[in-house]
């Protein structure tokens, strides 16, 4: 492997493919925390030099932790098909970038060329890529999946609809709930962050939300996050959830501090299969962000970008219904303003699609950010016209419990009306039946009304 390259008559070296890896990415502060970033516009430039100069093998059986040392690596390299990757192995990383954005390269070709790579990979062609190339690059990408309904399709943009209380209180949940059901939001699921994880209270928010869900008849799904195991001993006790929630990371360590292994969401996963409210094969619910290995000081020495693809050559093993990115909720030590929330938020989009996740994205901040409104309401519409499968949706775009701010209901109705999107089939047909939006899609003047899901006494 050649990993120098003279620019402008000054030689730069490094000293191996984690080092071109992140030297080669826009510039992050979780980069500069490790000490890790290009120290100049030139080096950075070098360093994507030889980037586009190594192959797609290179990359791959070199990857930034040992085979040996790390189950997600060992994950990465297990999901690979083999021939695919035998048939790419020698293309350089420049060559891929190309052979992704040519038009003659087809939807279809791409999506089976998903498992040829690792995560190291999606990492090395998307930090060669512009915001433009990484939009248009995921937007000729489209997976649908199901749980209890289908979401993914082409035209459509699903939405989490997720009313966390303070307090864990049902009603207030159910009160939340509706109005964001009024606006067409939920079709992804009903999901709610619980302020105590604990199997009882888990399973006391599933019965009040399916409930709700039973009672005004919603094709969607339900889903509490607390922590994994919590999800499986409240499943064992009769919760009504439709599928299993849980964080995952980019190096296993990191996952040990979550708490989760291989082994355990395939325990979850059959666990849901055989006892959840649930009809299709997808039945996992991944989330994930820039930044969080080295948050945690679990980073091995290798950039943030490429520990994120990494996680979405972990997670695509095991075949989930929704993956939510949260790239810009950790803080200003991992992302510091809105032009590094934007560019991370495109990138691991694409990253995930060119892995084959079904990606929904949530460009959110936190008050000790440096990333307004604004930022995040222009990385929402670039996501869409890049294809996001869904995004989160808070009342009124600030989350009480976690204290970050996301889309809201009322964004979700903007973005389908500004592209002509619809919610997901069944939800879509629901919500016709029920006289909140026309054939195409609409609102009616129903729509913002959510006394009509609730009972009166």
């Amino acid at each position: 492997m050649k990993l120098s390259t003279t620019l402008d008559g000054v030689t730069y070296r490094f000293t191996g493919i984690p080092d071109v890896l992140a030297k080669a990415n826009e510039p992050k502060a979780a980069d500069r925390l490790q000490g890790i970033a290009a120290q100049s516009a030139s080096e950075r430039v070098a360093a994507k030099i030889v980037l586009s100069e190594l192959t797609v093998g290179d990359l791959t059986e070199n990857p930034v932790i040992p085979y040996e040392e790390d189950e997600v690596t060992r994950v990465n390299w297990d999901g690979l098909n083999q021939p695919g990757y035998q048939s790419m192995k020698n293309m350089t990383i420049g060559e891929l970038r190309e052979w992704i954005l040519d038009h003659k390269t087809t939807p279809d070709v791409l999506k089976r060329s998903a498992r040829n790579f690792t995560g190291e990979v999606a990492a090395a062609v998307a930090k060669l890529m512009t915001a433009m190339d990484l939009v248009y690059g995921a937007s000729r990408i489209h997976y649908t999946t199901q749980c209890n309904t289908e979401i993914g399709q082409p035209g459509t943009i699903a939405y989490r609809a997720q009313p966390n209380s303070t307090t864990d209180d049902p009603e207030s949940i159910i009160v939340s709930l509706a109005e964001g059901l009024s606006f067409g939001c939920g079709d992804a699921c009903f999901g709610i962050n619980p302020v105590n994880d604990d199997p009882t209270n888990t399973k006391r928010i599933a019965e009040a939300v399916w409930e709700f869900k039973e009672r005004n008849e919603v094709p969607t799904q339900v889903v509490v996050l607390s922590h994994i195991t919590t999800q499986m001993e409240a499943i064992r006790r009769g919760a009504p959830l439709s599928m299993v929630f849980q964080s995952i990371a980019g190096t296993q360590d990191t996952n040990d501090d979550f708490g989760v292994n291989r082994a355990l969401i395939e325990e979850a996963y059959e666990l849901a299969k055989q006892y959840g409210q649930c009809q299709g094969a997808n039945l996992l619910y991944f989330e994930t962000g820039q930044g969080s290995e080295v948050s945690v000081g679990r980073d091995h020495g290798a950039d943030e970008m490429t520990l994120e693809a990494r996680t979405y050559g972990f997670g695509r093993f095991f075949r989930p219904f929704m993956v939510n990115n949260v790239t810009g909720f950790i803080g200003p030590e991992t992302i510091y303003d809105g032009k590094e929330m934007i560019r991370a938020n495109l990138e691991d989009h694409f990253m995930g699609k060119m892995l084959g996740l079904p990606m929904g994205m949530a460009p959110c901040w936190t008050n000790h950010t440096s990333i307004t409104m604004d930022d995040q309401q222009q990385a929402t519409m670039l996501l869409a016209m890049a294809g996001s499968t869904y995004y989160i949706g808070v009342p009124c775009a600030d989350d009480v419990m976690l204290a970050y701010q996301d889309t809201s209901y009322h964004d979700n109705a903007a973005l389908r009306e500004l592209l002509g999107r619809t919610a997901a089939p069944e939800f879509h047909r629901w919500m016709v039946s029920r006289g909140l939006c026309d054939e195409s899609g609409v609102l009616t003047e129903r729509a913002g009304d959510g006394s009509m899901f609730l009972w009166v006494e």
